[in-house]
């Protein structure tokens, strides 16, 4: 019976000490995660959506679409951890399992959960510590915007879409985000929902109804069309649409639930708004 409380190096079983060196990541928000970590070197496989970091298309096969991936490429590739995100993943991440692959898929919606999910991967690959700085320059960053944002008149009100048809409204850490960012959600009852099936708006006209001053489009990877939202019937009166306040954010910057949103996605919320505060006073 070998002597657990005396493992070398690696371990007992020969097993790496230092977490998992082939690593594919199904969504893009690891494959960033890992590169800002410095760990880039792990990841053997990437996700086809991946656009952050630019240089990681260049550098990593891609082997995967969002709800579903190259079985046999991803075995081929002997990955010792498959990391995906989300609900939507459950029969990719049963076909690797069922391959005999080790998968985490973790389920983050709120701004809380992202950051325990970072702090997680960071330590799978042990760099807690220039995680704890990454998260630590993004607290002084929201603390800055909080302190910016109090000396205005009043804060924006921000109707946020992620999708058109059916009218989806901003997912639970994009609904945080808008107030990290200076602004007010018109839909916070459905920004705590966890389901996108729980944010549809079933009545066209109730955004309109809650008169945003700026509308945010971003639906999840096709463009924003300003133009179809204003002509909506019923919406000439929104104060955004009179302002011609209809603005896109791209969902790799704010729709993946890691370091863009936190980075990139609320500075640009941030920026919107303050725009919207120096006219408003």
């Amino acid at each position: 019976m070998p002597d657990l409380n005396h493992a070398p190096t690696g371990d007992t079983f020969g097993a790496p000490s230092d977490g998992p060196r082939r690593i594919v990541c199904l969504t893009e928000e690891t494959t960033e995660w890992l590169y800002l970590l410095g760990q880039q070197d792990r990841i053997v496989g990437i996700s086809g959506y991946t656009v952050r970091p630019r240089r990681a298309r260049e550098e990593k096969p891609r082997v995967s679409a969002f709800l579903d991936g190259k079985i046999d490429r991803i075995v081929a590739l002997e990955p010792d951890l498959v990391i995906g995100f989300s609900d939507m993943q459950a029969a990719l991440a049963d076909k690797l399992i069922r391959a005999g692959l080790n998968v985490l898929v973790t389920n983050q919606r709120s701004l809380a959960e992202i950051t325990a999910t970072l702090r997680l991967v960071a330590g799978l690959v042990g760099a807690s510590a220039a995680a704890e700085a990454w998260i630590a320059e993004r607290e002084q960053a929201f603390a800055a915007m909080a302190r910016t944002a109090a000396a205005w008149p009043r804060r924006p009100r921000v109707y946020f879409e992620e999708w058109d048809e059916p009218m989806i409204s901003a997912i639970q850490w994009v609904s945080q985000l808008i107030g990290v960012a200076g602004g007010d959600d018109v839909f916070p009852e459905l920004g705590a929902q966890r389901m996108g099936r729980d944010r549809v708006i079933a009545d066209a006209t109730e955004p309109a109804r809650r008169a945003p001053d700026l509308i945010v489009g971003s639906w999840c990877g096709k463009k924003f069309r300003p133009e179809k939202v204003a002509a909506r019937p019923g919406w000439q009166d929104v104060p955004a649409v009179r302002a011609g306040r209809l603005h896109e954010i791209k969902s790799c910057d704010i729709l993946q639930p890691g370091p863009a949103a936190l980075t990139d996605g609320v500075a640009q919320l941030h920026r919107l708004c303050a725009d919207w505060a120096a006219q408003a006073s």
